[in-house]
């Protein structure tokens, strides 16, 4: 495989497609797919990083298995089980041409192209898969991991759960996403944040959300229209490895105002200290002390730096040594 520059963005050449490797350019679908007309797809976010031991997937088996979870609940039959599709991605990357990228599983109903069903009922459609893999930045801007970043609550509601189902990682959610973002950045803010049906804090449009009061870390629920973040189950393991009280609750809309620090948190912004909520200064400002504390860990040990709490199998090497596979065979024990 090789690099391949798109408008300054660099791809891999390659996608990984239902089984087999295909050329960028050729990874189409027809215009009749039905995930294109009624949003059925699910799909992932995975990081892979330049680590000390060579580059490496962040907390890939956990993302795949989110994947597959999405799938069935949207009753796709995938083929292809948890070990085969993380492979699939392990040779992208390995392969790719790039140290560092993003990875882009999805599985959508495509068109069954000898009996066409173009209603809404998805069931005479085929299931496909793909992997893509590019190079993408800090996704809310290089400086922000320290500067921070100036927010809006949104006047978009997030979807409740019993509507379409926030555990699932589905294309048809982030309609609901696109809203809120377009929103925020037409009214000069970089992200907007939501509130759920009931008019409390869910999350952000890609994105969970922490807040810090009195040395305290607070988040919402799982329960509360929202993603089950991979890297929001990063950070709460990470904080209470340093002994911070990590609490799960219902927050309400003007605590984020009152706030010593926020931040969100995800595959895409990592870990994003927020300034501002409505033009009102969150702390400082900047980024506060506790946020600091959890990058430093969090980035030392994506970076292969530090063991992840409890000794877990986070990074997936690509070129993966001996004393790796024995050291990741020991922490899935």
């Amino acid at each position: 495989m090789a690099v391949k520059d798109v408008n300054t963005m660099k791809i891999v050449s390659k996608i990984w497609r239902n089984g087999a490797f295909i050329d960028w350019d050729d990874a189409r679908v027809h215009v009749m797919t039905h995930a294109i007309h009624y949003g059925s797809s699910v799909f992932e976010g995975i990081r892979a990083y330049k680590a000390e031991g060579g580059t490496a997937i962040f907390r890939l088996t956990e993302h795949i298995q989110r994947l597959l979870n999405s799938a069935k609940v949207y009753r796709m039959d995938v083929k292809y089980n948890r070990a085969e599709l993380s492979q699939a991605a392990v040779e992208l990357v390995r392969d790719g041409g790039l140290d560092e990228c993003y990875l882009r599983p999805v599985i959508f109903r495509g068109l069954n192209e000898e009996k066409p069903a173009f209603g809404v009922n998805p069931f005479p459609n085929p299931i496909d898969c793909y992997i893509a893999a590019w190079d993408w930045g800090k996704y809310l801007g290089e400086e922000a991991l320290e500067a921070g970043v100036d927010v809006c609550v949104s006047s978009w509601t997030r979807t409740p759960a019993n509507s379409l189902p926030a555990v699932a990682k589905a294309g048809a959610n982030y309609m609901n996403s696109q809203l809120i973002k377009m929103e925020a950045i037409l009214g000069g803010f970089s992200e907007g944040i939501a509130l759920d049906d009931r008019g409390y804090v869910s999350e952000g449009s890609g994105e969970n959300i922490f807040l810090v009061n009195n040395g305290k870390l607070i988040t919402p629920p799982l329960g509360a229209s929202i993603l089950p973040g991979i890297t929001r189950d990063s950070v709460i393991a990470i904080a209470k490895e340093l002994g911070i009280e990590v609490v799960e609750t219902s927050i309400q809309r003007a605590a984020l105002y009152l706030a010593d620090e926020l931040f969100f948190t995800g595959t895409a912004a990592e870990i994003t200290p927020i300034r501002s909520v409505d033009r009102i200064t969150v702390g400082a400002g900047k980024r506060g002390e506790v946020t600091k504390q959890l990058q430093d860990v969090f980035f030392d040990v994506i970076y292969g730096r530090r063991p992840a709490p409890n000794n877990a199998a986070w990074l997936t090497y690509v070129n993966e040594s001996e004393e790796q596979k024995t050291a990741t065979a020991t922490a899935n024990e």
